[in-house]
């Protein structure tokens, strides 16, 4: 997913003195749920987790005979931390170096850290690093992991059992990372059983399990599968999402495209019928997308949240559940706005808003959702049905306070990111607006910035505030 970028407007006439309140805080930057698991960054860099540690996957140095678990988010890495992802039971992150770690079950290999398979007692409780550097972007599967190089190389490690590495092999596993593709890999979702990838052309490729249709060539039975990537749509493909045994992607015309398993109604297109070739589910205005193991989640353009498929666990949010068997076969509205990133998990969800907060709903069995609390079906309610505020952004975060000091003079006090850089631009006119920057600087640690210009107090100008790479 491509970074947002903050875009603040102020009109001021006078000496421009703009600075930031340290709140002690930051906002929740990204997300991702695995099976039982979730696991979100702030903006320092540092990674939080909560949920099922069965086999270490939070990365806390901690597990008990296959049952530990925590309610409430707890911090394991305090900084430098990009990117993350959840598998089943396992879990990876990026650090700002490049470099890939991982941690949790490892038994078919899945975190590629060489170590010999063992069925029974093979995790990790703390991350360890895998790759050294050079590393963009990571996905986890069930049993299995991708990542991809700075060069564009597809890399693949765990288990094989349906071809899902797309190495030529079946029934097999790798315990180190090998290389798949050597190049023009621009992103990659990992389902159950399953991968899906993007090409630098636009192009959707696919291997692994196919018993429903999931990989959208037109095939598809019990016992059906591909060892091999095989391209299945040829172009204008942005994003890809991987399930249970669905699959999604999103065409730059902002159109959502489904394919696989819909027994629940996860591809809402209006039946329960599984279909092995992508059809269309929405023609436009669709921004980003998460496949759960039996749900869907999805982005407009205006900020609204959309889900379909199984609910009984509450993880759609739409404020029902029916002891595990409520389902629904077409997009409905959860959120009408301000949402901007989406994760689905086994059986939970997760959202971010625009002021940094994070939101879960869902199954909560084993603390996935972190608000200090257990649901224990089958005794009633089988989940959180509305979505509740796990973690509430920062006071004034992405805000301009306004403040006058003396005479024409002003101050502006604004929180950011850490370490994220900030340019202060004017314009004389928003009609047409003509931007010129003026100064960059970066946040802190605490998201402190300071950013001064002194404008011509005989004219009303206008500034704005964004992020920049």
């Amino acid at each position: 997913m491509k970074t947002k970028r903050n875009l603040i407007q102020a009109c001021l006439l006078g000496a421009i003195l703009l600075q930031a309140l340290n709140s002690g805080a930051q906002p929740v930057t990204k997300i991702a749920a695995g099976y039982h698991h979730s696991l979100f960054l702030k903006g320092d860099g540092s990674l939080w987790a909560m949920g099922d540690n069965s086999w270490g996957q939070l990365g806390d140095g901690t597990t008990n005979g296959g049952i530990y678990e925590t309610n409430l988010p707890e911090m394991i890495v305090a900084s430098n931390v990009t990117a993350v992802a959840g598998g089943w039971d396992h879990s990876l992150l990026l650090k700002s170096n490049g470099s890939l770690w991982g941690m949790g079950y490892n038994a078919w290999g899945a975190l590629g850290d060489g170590a010999t398979v063992n069925y029974l007692d093979s995790h990790t409780n703390v991350p360890e690093q895998i790759v050294a550097s050079n590393v963009t972007a990571i996905a986890g599967g069930d049993y299995h992991s991708l990542f991809l190089k700075s060069d564009g190389s597809l890399w693949a490690m765990g288990l094989n059992q349906h071809g899902q590495l797309g190495d030529g092999g079946i029934d097999d596993l790798t315990n180190n990372p090998e290389q798949i593709v050597a190049s023009d890999v621009t992103a990659i979702a990992a389902g159950q059983g399953f991968s899906l990838f993007l090409k630098s052309d636009g192009s959707l490729w696919a291997m692994g399990n196919n018993f429903y249709g999931q990989l959208g060539d037109g095939t598809g039975a019990y016992n059906i599968s591909t060892n091999l990537p095989e391209e299945i749509v040829a172009s204008n493909v942005t994003a890809i999402a991987a399930g249970g045994g669905h699959s999604l992607f999103l065409k730059s015309d902002g159109s959502l495209w489904a394919m696989g398993l819909n027994q629940h109604g996860q591809l809402g297109d209006g039946t329960y019928n599984s279909t092995n070739l992508p059809e269309e589910i929405v023609a436009s205005n669709v921004t980003a997308i998460a496949a759960g193991v039996l749900h869907s989640l999805f982005l407009k353009s205006n900020g609204s949240l959309w889900a379909m498929g199984f609910n009984g666990y509450g993880e759609l949010s739409d404020g029902t559940t029916d002891s595990g068997n409520y389902e629904t076969n077409l997009p409905e509205e959860i959120v009408a706005g301000n949402v901007t990133a989406i994760a689905a998990g086994g059986e939970h969800s997760l959202f971010l808003k625009s002021d940094g907060s994070l939101w879960a709903m869902g199954d909560d069995y084993n603390g996935e959702l972190g608000d200090g609390t257990y649901y224990n079906p089958p005794d009633p309610p089988f989940g959180v049905n509305l979505p509740e505020l796990i973690v509430a952004g920062p006071a004034g975060f992405n805000q301009i306070s306004v403040q006058l000091v003396s005479g024409n003079n002003v101050s502006l006090h604004y929180i950011g990111m850490a370490g994220t850089n900030y340019v202060l631009e004017r314009s004389f006119s928003l009609s047409p607006a003509t931007w010129v920057p003026l100064v960059t600087n970066p946040a802190d640690a605490g998201g402190v910035l300071l950013l001064t210009n002194v404008p011509n107090k005989a004219t009303n100008n206008f500034w704005r505030i964004r992020s920049v790479p």
